[in-house]
C-alpha cells in the first residue's frame, strides 16, 4: 500500500467540509442549514444505493398506484419519497415539505419543526429506470418566517427567495450539484469513502453552447417562437455550424449536461400542455436557480423564471434555460412575437 498516497486522501474537500467552511463565514449561523443538508445528503446516498441494486432487489416495475400527476408510480419512486420524507422530518430543521409524489404538503410534527421548507422531486426521470438512463433527485430550500404558524401559502414564494437548490444525479457516477446562492459546486460520491468529494468547483456554464435539448416529438404543437428558434438551431442564419440535438428525457440528465457543456434546454408550452409540463416549485425553480448561479439564464416565455409566484404547489410552467446568449436569443423571438400580436 502506498501510505503517502492514502494520507493525501484525507485532505479531500468533502461536501460536509465545504458546507462547514461556508458556515464559518457567518458567525451568527447556528448550524441548522448544515444539519438539514447532511440529512438531504444521507437521503441521496440511500437512494443511490437503492438505484444501483434496483434490479436485484426487485425495485423495478410499477407499485400499482398513481401519483398526483396521474403518472404510474414505480417502486423506486415510492421508496425514494419515503426516504426523503423521513430524512427531512428527522433532521428537526424542517416545518413543511412538498414532494412531487404527494398531493398535499407534509406538515412536520410541531415537536420536530425547524425554520426550513424543502420542495423536492424524489426521483426525477423515473420512466427511465428500467432502461438504465440517468435519473436524479431535485430539491429547493426556503426559509419560513414563523415555524409555528406555517401554512401552504408560506411555500408559494418566488424562486428568487430560495436559500439553496440542487440535484443529485444517479448515473455512471453519483453526483450532487449544489448552490447556496454563492456559485455552483459539483460533488461526486466516492463509494469507497461514502463521501461526496468536490470534483467540479465553481461551475460556470459557457456563455454560448452548441447543443439544444428538446422533445421534438411535440413540434407540431409548438408556438411560433419555439418553432423558429429550433429551426435556427438546425439551419443557422449566420453561416455557423448547426447545433447538435441531445435529449435524454430525464430533466436532471439534460440540465446537468447543459450546465457543464453549455447550450439550451427547452420545455415549452404547447397545444397539448398549454401551461407547460414541468412543475414550478421542485423542477423549474431549483434548476433555474442553479443556472443563474452558474452564469446562465432561465426564461418562461414571459419573463424570468425565478420571479414566478406559484398559486398552487403542483403548478406547471414552460421553461427555457441554459447559456446566457442562447436564452437571450429565444427571449428576443418571444418579444418579437408579442410585438407582432400587438
Amino acid at each position: 500500500m502506498d501510505h503517502a498516497a492514502e494520507a493525501h486522501r484525507t485532505d479531500l474537500m468533502t461536501l460536509t467540509r465545504h458546507v462547514l467552511n461556508e458556515q464559518s463565514k457567518h458567525p451568527e449561523s447556528k448550524g441548522d442549514f448544515t444539519i438539514l443538508l447532511s440529512h438531504i445528503v444521507l437521503g441521496c446516498k440511500f437512494v443511490c444505493s437503492a438505484v444501483n441494486k434496483a434490479g436485484l432487489a426487485k425495485l423495478i416495475g410499477l407499485a400499482g398506484d398513481t401519483n398526483v400527476q396521474g403518472e404510474e408510480q414505480k417502486k423506486l419512486d415510492v421508496l425514494s419519497n419515503e426516504v426523503f420524507i423521513k430524512a427531512l422530518t428527522s433532521s428537526g430543521r424542517t416545518c413543511i415539505l412538498v414532494s412531487e409524489e404527494d398531493e398535499e404538503a407534509t406538515f412536520v410534527d410541531p415537536a420536530l419543526r425547524g425554520r426550513y421548507c424543502v420542495v423536492f422531486d424524489p426521483l426525477d426521470g423515473s420512466s427511465n429506470i428500467d432502461c438504465g438512463v440517468s435519473i436524479g433527485t431535485i430539491f429547493g430550500i426556503y426559509m419560513i418566517k414563523d415555524k409555528n404558524k406555517v401554512t401552504v401559502e408560506d411555500v408559494l414564494q418566488p424562486g428568487k427567495k430560495m436559500v439553496a437548490a440542487g440535484y443529485c444525479m444517479y448515473g455512471s457516477s453519483c453526483m450532487l450539484v449544489l448552490s447556496t446562492g454563492r456559485g455552483v459546486n459539483g460533488f461526486t460520491l466516492d463509494p469507497s469513502l461514502g463521501e461526496f468529494i468536490l470534483t467540479h468547483p465553481n461551475i460556470k456554464i459557457p456563455k454560448k453552447g452548441s447543443i439544444y435539448s428538446v422533445n421534438e416529438g411535440n413540434a407540431k404543437n409548438w408556438d411560433e417562437p419555439t418553432a423558429r428558434y429550433v429551426e435556427r438551431c438546425k439551419f443557422p442564419q449566420d453561416g455557423s455550424s448547426p447545433k447538435s440535438l441531445r435529449y435524454v428525457g430525464s430533466m436532471v440528465a439534460d440540465v446537468h449536461r447543459t450546465l457543464l457543456y453549455g447550450g439550451i434546454f427547452l420545455y415549452p408550452a404547447d397545444k397539448k400542455s398549454p401551461n407547460g409540463k414541468l412543475r414550478v416549485l421542485y423542477e423549474v425553480f431549483p434548476m433555474s436557480f442553479l443556472m443563474e448561479q452558474a452564469g446562465g439564464q432561465a426564461f418562461t416565455g414571459k419573463g424570468r423564471a425565478l420571479e414566478l409566484v406559484p398559486t398552487k404547489i403542483h403548478e406547471r410552467s414552460p421553461i427555457f434555460l441554459g447559456s446566457y446568449d442562447d436564452v437571450e436569443e429565444i427571449k428576443t423571438l418571444y418579444a418579437a412575437s408579442v410585438e407582432k400580436e400587438a
